[in-house]
């Protein structure tokens, strides 16, 4: 096993810096165990079931496999594993797309509708307790500018396959 080599170019983060890193790292993992926890508590769902669910469950139709893997940020193959466990569950179905042989939908089942209105009460409240009643207004909005920063989509109008990316527009079935 070789050693990599230490660089003078690389860019070290600066006590501030890792400090930084350090607390939203914190951030992340306290709030990703409330999550988890909460959801086990109150109800039958796994953290990801619920992240599919929350989509599928507001989408106008059956979603695109590509689409709903775009916007949950997964690689393809995650969420074809995750979708085949939700379907032996009956949380969700799976459609061939009739225009695309390669292509496939999936919608929520009424057992998935069901099992995300259990949840999601007490999800929205583990959200608000650990996270958003944290902040006043004004800090929610800064919070929002700043994450919007570091996603690279403040200030962008996407367009073209971006504009494919955003929910609003992804995945529900056109008729084209």
């Amino acid at each position: 096993m070789s050693e990599s080599p230490v660089t003078d170019d690389v860019r070290w983060l600066t006590d501030e810096e890792k400090a930084l890193w350090r607390d939203y790292l914190a951030i992340q993992g306290r709030l990703h165990l409330a999550i988890q926890r909460d959801l086990k508590a109150t109800s039958s769902l796994t953290e990801p079931e619920f992240e599919v669910l929350v989509y599928l469950s507001e989408a106008d139709g059956p979603l695109r496999m590509t689409a709903l893997s775009d916007v949950l940020q997964w690689e393809r193959s995650r969420l074809s594993h995750q979708v085949t466990r939700m379907v032996r569950r009956g949380l969700v179905q799976r459609t061939s797309c009739p225009t695309d042989g390669r292509g496939a939908f999936v919608s929520a089942t009424s057992e998935g509708m069901r099992e995300i209105a259990r949840a999601a009460p007490d999800h929205v409240a583990t959200v608000r307790r650990e996270f958003l009643d944290r902040l006043d207004e004004q800090g929610k909005r800064e919070l929002a500018r700043l994450l919007a920063l570091i996603e690279g989509t403040a200030g962008n109008d996407p367009t073209g396959d971006e504009a494919n990316r955003n929910y609003a527009a992804a995945g529900v079935p056109s008729e084209a």
